[in-house]
């Protein structure tokens, strides 16, 4: 009999993967302190071509990391190998081939399994349409609305992902919905100062809301026991999906929010906003998603990741010096009561035979 201990909410509550959970908190820092870059960025170009040009950045900077990272691994692989064949001349042991083989996400060697190309098209071609509409709502939505109302709209996504999880038949245990309301309410007071009233840019960020939920849910789906390489190429293949939508649909939509003819001069103005969304909020956060979501279940990961709105406003107050209000400050005490209440274990680990 094998126990083994399962992901919190979809797969029985079990214990806390600390890694998996750092991770994801720092995926939210880096999408938090991201959100003053992609407003800045909407000054100069439309939101289509943003994200086009966001998703390029992104899926090259992964390129590159998976280029680096094969040559590391082919010299440590050279390397073993020059080693076994000096200990056999000198008498020694021969070295298991396996030895010799690519190692597993965390360092087990052939623990992770690989992704097929036809998995890895299926996998590239869902979540890349699923971010391509939720990055380009997001987008256009803050033509309509102010910051403070998007991030809060934005991060509804931990209301809907356990709605998904029920439709899909996932449990979810009674502390991660205490948590969720706990975590909505504490973005009101985070991110909600004037009056509260939909408009459309609201709606529109709702509805991005909605993609961004169903992106945790096929993240979940497509990277469980994937191995380190394997996450980046989902990741790439998601990138280069969405790139190509963006910037398909660019020529048509953005003049809808963006008047005149191009000019090279508000594209450079836009460069700093393109590079650091795309090189870090899109390359490297969207990667440590991947990853994090290794270890933690949807519902869980949503609450986490819904700091965002926290380290937003900590990147207005450094970046920009706004002052952090009364009401600001616990809301932000109330959404990292929520995250550390959604991580408490509850329920025995399930026993598989």
């Amino acid at each position: 009999m094998q126990t083994e201990t399962h992901r919190n909410d979809t797969h029985g509550h079990g214990r806390v993967n600390v890694r998996s959970s750092f991770v994801l908190v720092l995926t939210a820092f880096i999408w938090g302190m991201a959100f003053v870059a992609q407003r800045v960025g909407m000054d100069f170009i439309g939101p289509f071509l943003f994200v086009g040009i966001r998703m390029c950045l992104g899926a090259l900077t992964l390129v590159i990391v998976l280029l680096v990272r094969g040559m590391i691994r082919s010299g440590r692989g050279n390397a073993v190998a020059a080693g076994a064949q000096a200990g056999q001349k000198a008498g020694g042991a021969a070295v298991p081939q396996a030895a010799l083989g690519q190692g597993g996400a965390g360092g087990a060697g052939g623990a992770a399994r690989g992704m097929d190309m036809r998995r890895l098209i299926k996998a590239g071609l869902v979540c890349g349409i699923v971010v391509f509409v939720g990055s380009s709502l997001q987008q256009v939505g803050l033509v309509f609305t102010t910051a403070s109302k998007a991030g809060f709209l934005t991060t509804l996504y931990i209301v809907i992902v356990p709605l998904y999880g029920i439709a899909l038949r996932h449990k979810t245990h009674w502390n991660t919905w205490i948590s969720v309301l706990i975590a909505v309410v504490g973005l009101y007071f985070l991110c909600i100062s004037e009056s509260f009233s939909i408009a459309l840019g609201d709606l529109i960020l709702l509805m991005g809301a909605l993609f961004w939920a169903a992106h945790i849910m096929v993240i979940d789906h497509f990277v469980k026991g994937l191995n380190q390489r394997d996450v980046l190429r989902l990741c790439i293949a998601q990138f280069v999906v969405a790139a190509a939508l963006s910037l398909l649909f660019s020529p048509f939509l953005d003049r809808l929010f963006v008047h005149g003819s191009f000019e090279m001069a508000d594209f450079m103005a836009a460069v700093p906003s393109l590079l650091y969304v795309g090189i870090l909020s899109t390359g490297l956060a969207f990667t440590l998603q991947a990853v994090g979501q290794q270890g933690v279940s949807p519902s869980a990961a949503s609450i986490i990741m819904s700091l965002e709105a926290v380290f937003s406003v900590i990147g207005g107050m450094l970046i920009l010096h706004e002052a952090l209000t009364l009401q600001e400050g616990l809301g932000c005490l109330l959404m990292f009561a929520a995250v550390i209440l959604s991580q408490l274990p509850v329920g025995a680990p399930k026993q598989v035979t």
